[in-house]
């Protein structure tokens, strides 16, 4: 698209033929920097719907092939002996982004959640002794054995890892869904 010569104002005063290409290609005439035409324009809105909705057939298409799949994998975290009463161990599951943790809270009980927080993803620290996970970021506490938020700005719950014990070893074996 060709520069108007009438509106131009080039800072050195010489002729737009004598302009280096990329002074045509970004020109600093305030008018004809904002110039949008309305095929642009249009061009632009379509292919942003065209990628929310693709973005939102994917979302609906990676869901229908995880519920499809079933279960998720059964995952050895550890075994009984090396945790400790009180003790913590941190782990990956369902993938290797997703950070967990684990807590053995009596003789034969063991509790796991996700330890991403609820209010913006921080990693929750496990404190037994107090009987509760805690956000370092803005200050959140959850409880211990239901991920329930007890104080701070989170509202909703960690989410809970399932848990199987067989063998002397503990298995995650799944991610319990929080209903809203």
């Amino acid at each position: 698209m060709p520069i108007n010569q009438e509106k131009v104002s080039l800072p050195d005063g010489g002729a737009i033929e004598d302009q280096p290409r990329w002074r045509q290609d970004f020109p600093i005439d305030w008018p004809q920097d904002h110039y949008v035409s309305r095929r642009d324009f249009t061009k632009f809105m379509v292919l942003t719907s065209l990628a929310f909705t693709v973005g939102q057939f994917w979302i609906l298409a990676v869901n229908f092939l995880r519920r499809r799949n079933g279960e998720l994998p059964l995952r050895q975290i550890a075994t009984i002996d090396q945790l400790p009463v009180g003790g913590a161990k941190a782990f990956a599951y369902p993938a290797e982004h997703d950070s967990c943790v684990l807590v053995r809270t009596g003789e034969k009980t063991f509790v796991a959640f996700s330890q991403k927080c609820t209010h913006l993803s921080c990693a929750v620290v496990p404190q037994p002794e107090r009987n509760c996970f805690r956000c370092p970021c803005h200050e959140g506490f959850f409880d211990l054995t239901t991920g329930e938020p007890i104080a701070g700005p989170p509202r909703r719950r960690l989410p809970k890892i399932n848990l199987e014990i067989k063998g002397g070893a503990i298995y995650a074996s799944g991610v319990e869904e929080q209903v809203v």
